[in-house]
């Protein structure tokens, strides 16, 4: 969303392998993700040089009894992004592992670990949980850079949100920002996803949670990037290689997919792979225009069965852009009209009980509540930015009446959301938390506001 102009310079590779050698070769990770019950995933990149690659792991209540993984993929490309599949594993178990690189095991200042989740159904109550979530991270690398201020500001945010117990942590966009000099090119593209993953900031945070993402214009290209960016193809390989999603949409394109933890479903949206150009024109002869594409046919299909298959009390729609800001004056579903009108209008007709939007982009934080007739209104929680500029609201949106008192938050923040309570009476809280772990914002929603 934001316009961001940075000058162009030559540059060499050299960052890779300094870090490579203060961590024995490994450039980034590791951390665990797409953790289930009985399976989980590691990632971790290293550097050309590494011949060999493996992962030790062993229940911590049975450290003797541990399991070696090697990875069979191929090694010594110019970028290593790896994924090592843990099968077999024990449901509600935590377990704790090693990385050994050429037979070397790695000394690491942080905790490798993660727990499976619990086996509950048909067993006992729905646990209760929480997750933290934000988007818009900007790693200020000069020389790429716009001339002037940095735009990346204090990248301890990432401190405390290791610090901050939760169960996963939901990336919701401009996870990296790519330059001018890194968009024209695959390997450019792979460059800014390497480079930014291995700031030494983010290693203990990646390692600390189970990790999820979709993107936004900026990991997935150029500012404001849709369908027809032209490696558009090349970038969802690098999201793929650089995050442990269940999946990554249907037939070889976009990156949607679901996950799901205790009684609550996330639908991960992907708001740039079919967007059409917002100027194309809302409605030709009077109707309006379905060939201006937000989320496209295919994704909107598969959204509307998935709702319509969950039976979750919370049902969140994680998108990049805004969903129901009608004042936002840059990015927002609203602006393609017809994709809006038809998935309210689904929502509406097929009385979708639980729904909940949650959005990143715009550099501030709100919420933002519509009200229907003779329906629970609609929420869009929007949590921005993590390190990028802060972008204060003017004009119409000063005083936007479509959002809910007292949640506009002007500064770097993250949100901690929470579920907890028993059965048919679930409840829904927000925390916006500052760098420094301050609260500067909260909210909350029960289960029975939003199933009428």
């Amino acid at each position: 969303m934001t316009k961001v102009f940075f000058y162009f310079s030559l540059f060499t590779f050299s960052f890779i392998s300094g870090i490579a050698q203060k961590n024995n070769n490994l450039i980034s990770g590791p951390w665990a993700g797409n953790v289930e019950m009985r399976t989980a995933q590691i990632w971790l990149e290293v550097s050309s040089s590494v011949k060999n690659v493996a992962v030790k792991y062993f229940s911590q209540h049975e450290p003797q009894k541990s399991v070696v993984i090697n990875y069979k993929g191929e090694l010594g490309k110019p970028f290593n992004p790896l994924k090592i599949d843990l099968n077999g594993l024990e449901f509600g178990t935590s377990y704790a592992y090693d990385i050994l690189l050429d037979g070397k095991q790695i000394k690491l200042p942080f905790n490798t670990k993660f727990k499976t989740k619990d086996l509950w159904q048909y067993r006992k109550p729905a646990p209760d949980f929480s997750f933290l979530t934000g988007s818009c991270a900007y790693f200020n690398e000069e020389k790429y850079d716009r001339p002037g201020k940095p735009y990346g500001g204090d990248s301890s945010i990432f401190e405390t949100m290791a610090n901050t117990p939760a169960d996963f942590h939901i990336w919701l966009g401009d996870n990296w920002y790519t330059r001018e000099v890194d968009y024209s090119s695959a390997w450019g593209l792979n460059y800014r996803a390497s480079h930014d993953r291995a700031q030494n900031v983010l290693q203990a945070f990646m390692a600390s949670m189970p990790q999820y993402a979709i993107w936004d214009d900026h990991d997935y290209g150029p500012n404001d990037a849709g369908k027809s960016f032209n490696l558009k193809e090349e970038s969802r390989a690098i999201f793929k290689n650089y995050w442990l999603n269940p999946s990554y949409g249907e037939d070889e394109k976009s990156i949607y997919t679901k996950i799901s933890y205790a009684d609550v479903d996330y639908f991960l949206l992907d708001d740039r792979y079919f967007r059409s150009e917002p100027n194309l024109p809302d409605s030709i002869d009077g109707m309006l225009n379905k060939d201006k594409t937000f989320f496209g046919t295919q994704q909107l299909d598969w959204l509307k069965n998935s709702l319509l298959f969950s039976n979750a009390p919370f049902k969140i729609i994680v998108t990049g852009s805004q969903v129901l800001n009608p004042l936002n004056k840059y990015e927002c579903m609203q602006e393609y009209p017809y994709e809006y009108n038809q998935l309210l209008s689904f929502i509406n007709e097929q009385k979708i009980k639980g729904i909940i939007f949650l959005t990143g982009d715009r550099h501030h934080s709100e919420i933002i509540k519509l009200n229907r007739t003779s329906l629970y209104p609609l929420y869009d929680i929007t949590v921005s930015p993590y390190t990028s500029g802060v972008s204060k609201v003017s004009g119409a949106e000063e005083n936007n009446p479509n959002r809910v008192n007292n949640t506009l938050i002007e500064a770097q923040n993250f949100a901690k959301i929470s579920f907890t309570g028993k059965k048919g009476e679930r409840l829904m809280s927000v925390d916006f938390i500052g760098t420094k772990g301050e609260k500067l914002g909260a909210w909350s929603i029960s289960e029975k506001e939003i199933r009428n």
